[in-house]
């Protein structure tokens, strides 16, 4: 997106001599050349005549640590000026932020000025610690972010700015630069920037072809890259062996019976499944989103949510799904690109890992897996010894073929004891739903919904379930009620909202106290 009002017109007041000192703060999150970007500004002042000073504030709160880069430049007129270390509230002529959010920050912070601040900002987005940590979808509104910018700012030049730089096989610094450069915020010509450019002797062509896009971007010359369009995890190809065509014929038959309404998600979800375990397990999914349909009617909205959160359950998060995931190929070529692997370099990929004794006794035979977790003598010394993290380095052979044999352990699934304890909680579920479905099938479709509230494994996995009992427990409360199904959602997004689970408990606390 390419936003441009009337240009900068604000300066600080002239000294003495005429001189007028300007302001530019950086807002860069870690590893994308902040420090590249503050110095290439540097040295363009002082190519152009003027003196120049950077400094730094480093900070670890967001991102792999998000840092301040502050430049103060004025024209060279024999007098040494006095320069300020770091940036002021309302003394800032250009703010540059190499993500949205880090723009939205510097506008909260008082750095962006109306009447007087150039705002150059990098549209795409890098979720803070503090969005991944949500239980639900804790991302920021990015409209409302490019919005603000708009109104706090004099001057604005907002598109993604990192797809520019990893299409010209370069960093952001590089498109950042020729996004400040075309804007006009300072009095240098181009030419001064790509000189510098090129006395930097690493990755030249590549940064000049990045400068010269985003330049021709801000500029107007050009039009601002398609914004990319949320992409959506890709529905597994399944390459089934001949000897198992029949039986995927047979389940895709099953699939045609399905009401229209249905069959594109049961469909996505059947491939899901199928791609997680077995064909087997894609009968018992069928199996659950048929049940469903046989209670429901038309417009189908219960079944469709079946359809989607049976997959979800079904495919539950195992140190096998872990470990599989961990070692495909898509994965690899994923990190490749975001951290942009250019043609020579090697990727050193450390996969984290913390399991748990119960992870350990879960991933076992059930049998092997029970009389495990009763010996706390073995629990209490595999704690003191093992439960910790451990990193495991997937681009060496030994640690790729470790995790590859863990996920060669999939056959064998169904036998562990922590299938069987899935499936005991997975049927008590659906059971509950379709008895719900009888009497309040908007209801029940809320009940199928709750099933996000369990995702991940070891600790995540614990807090989700202990909220989604909490919720679950709830139904036998609103049951019979014409506003079931309103509450039981807003019970919900009560336990998504927040980690910690106040909201939930004030939330049931509401419920008990109409229902009594």
């Amino acid at each position: 997106m390419n936003m441009q009002t009337k240009p900068l017109i604000a300066r600080r007041s002239p000294g003495p001599d005429g001189e007028k000192i300007i302001t530019l703060a950086a807002l860069a999150v870690g590893g994308q050349g902040g420090g590249v970007l503050t110095n290439w500004i540097v040295a363009v002042a002082e190519a152009n005549g003027y003196r120049a000073q950077s400094t730094s504030v480093a900070g670890v709160a967001q991102r792999t640590g998000a840092t301040i880069y502050y430049v103060e430049m004025c024209r060279d007129t024999g007098r040494m000026p006095v320069f300020s270390l770091s940036p002021a509230i309302g003394d800032v002529d250009i703010l540059m932020a190499s993500e949205l959010m880090e723009g939205g920050r510097a506008i909260m912070r008082g750095f962006v000025t109306p009447g007087r601040t150039t705002m150059i900002a990098s549209t795409h987005r890098i979720p803070a610690v503090s969005e991944k940590i949500a239980p639900g979808d804790g991302r920021a509104n990015g409209p409302e972010v490019i919005e603000a910018m708009g109104i706090a700012a004099d001057h604005v030049v907002a598109f993604d700015m990192e797809t520019v730089a990893k299409q010209a096989g370069s960093v952001i610094s590089s498109s950042l630069l020729g996004a400040l450069a075309g804007s006009g915020a300072l009095p240098f010509p181009r030419e001064s920037y790509e000189e510098v450019i090129r006395q930097s002797g690493r990755g030249v062509e590549a940064s000049l072809r990045a400068f010269g896009v985003a330049y021709e971007i801000a500029t107007g010359e050009s039009p601002a890259p398609a914004p990319e369009t949320e992409t959506v995890a890709p529905v597994p190809v399944l390459h089934v062996p001949e000897k198992l065509r029949a039986q995927w014929a047979a389940l895709e038959a099953r699939l045609a019976a399905l009401p229209a309404e249905v069959r594109e998600m049961a469909g996505l979800g059947l491939k899901k499944v199928v791609d997680y375990q077995d064909l087997g397990y894609g009968a018992d999914y069928l199996g659950m989103v048929e049940k469903a349909v046989a209670v429901d009617a038309a417009p189908y909205e219960m079944s469709a949510a079946a359809a989607k959160y049976c997959a979800r359950a079904l495919c539950y998060d195992d140190l096998l799904r872990v470990a599989d995931i961990k070692t495909r190929a898509t994965r690899f070529a994923r990190v490749k690109d975001e951290v942009v692997v250019n043609e020579g370099q090697l990727l050193m990929l450390t996969e984290y890992f913390h399991p748990r004794f119960e992870e350990l006794a879960t991933t076992l035979p059930r049998g092997l897996g029970r009389w495990l977790q009763s010996r706390k003598g073995l629990e209490a010394w595999y704690t003191r010894h093992f439960d910790k993290g451990r990193r495991v380095r997937t681009d060496s052979l030994s640690g790729f073929a470790l995790l590859w044999m863990v996920s060669a352990l999939r056959p064998l699934r169904r036998r562990l004891l922590r299938h069987d304890s899935e499936m005991r909680h997975v049927s008590a579920w659906f059971d509950t739903v379709l008895q719900t479905a009888a009497t309040d099938r908007a209801l029940a479709t809320e009940l199928l919904a709750n099933y996000r509230l369990i995702k991940g494994y070891s600790d995540t996995h614990a807090r989700g379930l202990s909220k989604f009992a909490k919720v679950m427990g709830a139904r036998d409360l609103l049951a019979g009620r014409p506003d079931a199904a309103d509450w039981m959602r807003r019970l919900r997004n009560a336990a998504l909202d927040d980690v910690e689970g106040e909201k939930l408990d004030g939330a049931l606390a509401t419920v008990r106290s109409f229902a009594a």
